[in-house]
Order: structure tokens, then sequence, then C-alpha cells
């Protein structure tokens, strides 16, 4: 099946205004390749990894911010990973978005535009919090959204930047697109260990295959 995310069907902006509108797929007006090839040259994302870069492991997570299964896995198995793997420089981990939807693609928007110091902060909100700012009408997921973002410390005009910046949209699902070119993400969360596919697991199994790669690397 081809991944190639319609932005048209989705909506990639979660503008204030009801009428505003909706950016359209790459072979549209007004987002047709031209203006694609221009988000990706004009707009900068940066990797959000956290950990050593000298690690001997990196762990790769493609993760949706409206995937139940992601928020259970970063409720009951982030904390450990991180305590135990990350913090003590054995693994790499880095996170990379899957746009399964409008309102998961916002709610990246709003975790990368608090920076990547906050990104992190503001996705354990959104996935302990999942089941109450997901639901609804857009309008309604857009302010939460924003209230979410209040709690880190934007500022309504920093918000309302972030949510209406189509070029920024664009980019995040090009870059999504490019890397699905790479790795086979048959489902959310997909792992790549040291490049080697794995599925979702819980935290005995992941260490496990973590302690695996570890004694692999050397």
């Amino acid at each position: 099946m081809k991944r190639r995310l319609l932005l048209t069907a989705m909506g990639a902006t979660a503008l204030g205004g009801l009428g505003a509108p909706l950016l359209r797929g790459r072979a549209g007006a007004p987002w047709g390749a031209a203006h694609a090839q221009e988000a990706e040259s004009s707009v900068e994302l940066v990797e959000m990894a956290q950990g050593s870069d000298d690690a001997p492991v990196e762990l790769i997570e493609y993760a949706s911010l409206t995937c139940g299964f992601c928020a259970r896995f970063h409720v009951e198995v982030y904390p450990q990973l991180k305590e135990n793997y990350i913090d003590t420089g054995l693994v790499r981990y880095v996170v990379r978005e899957v746009y399964l939807d409008r309102f998961g693609l916002w709610a990246s928007m709003v975790a990368r535009c608090a920076g990547p110091v906050r990104f992190f902060g503001v996705t354990d909100i959104l996935y302990e919090t999942q089941r109450e700012w997901a639901t609804g009408d857009p309008a309604t997921v857009a302010e939460n959204l924003r209230r979410i973002g209040r709690t880190v410390g934007m500022s309504d005009d920093e918000l309302q930047t972030c949510l209406t910046d189509g070029a920024f949209a664009q980019a995040l699902v090009d870059r999504y697109e490019g890397f699905a070119e790479v790795h086979d993400i048959p489902g959310t969360p997909t792992f790549y260990i040291n490049d080697e596919q794995h599925s979702n697991m819980g935290y005995s199994e992941l260490a496990g295959v973590l302690d695996a790669a570890i004694e692999a690397a050397g």
C-alpha cells in the first residue's frame, strides 16, 4: 500500500478559523510538488534524540502521538528504558514521528515548536493525556493542544504561529515519507535497533534485545 500521506484528507494546520484552507497533497494547489520542495529546503527539522552520540546501540522509534500502543509504551516502558539504557550511555534513542491523522500531526507540531529541550517533556504529557486531548472535533483538539503548549511556557502567539505554519506541516510529512522509503513501518510503534526492525514489546523483551545488541557491539 502506498504510504504517501495526502494532506487534503488530513487537514494539515490547526487554524483558529473554521474557514481556513487546508493543505493539499503534492498533486494539487496550493501544496504541489514545487511548494513541497520549497518547504523541505526552507524548514530546518532536527532529529529528536536522547542519550550519548557514542552509545553502542541506536534505538529508533517510529511512533504516532495518537497511537494507543505508543502511549502505553511511553507510559509503561520508556521510563525504564531511559533510566537503565539512555541515561547510562548505552543507548541513543531517536524519535521519528509517524502521521496517521491530522491530530497526530498537530501534536507533533506543538511538541517540536516547544524546542528540542522541551520536546520530550511535551511528548510525555501528550502520551499520558492522549485520551483527553485527542477527543473531540478539530477545533476542540486544537485548543487542547494549545492548552498543553501553554503549560510548558509557550505563548498564544507562538502556538498560533506554530499551528498555522503550512510549510512546517508539509516538511514534517515529507520527512516522514522519506523515512518510510528507507525503513519499513508496518505499524506503530516500530523499532529499529542498530538498523534491525522490531515490533512493539514490553520492557523485559526490549531489555533482552538491547543487551544482546550491546554485547554484539563489543
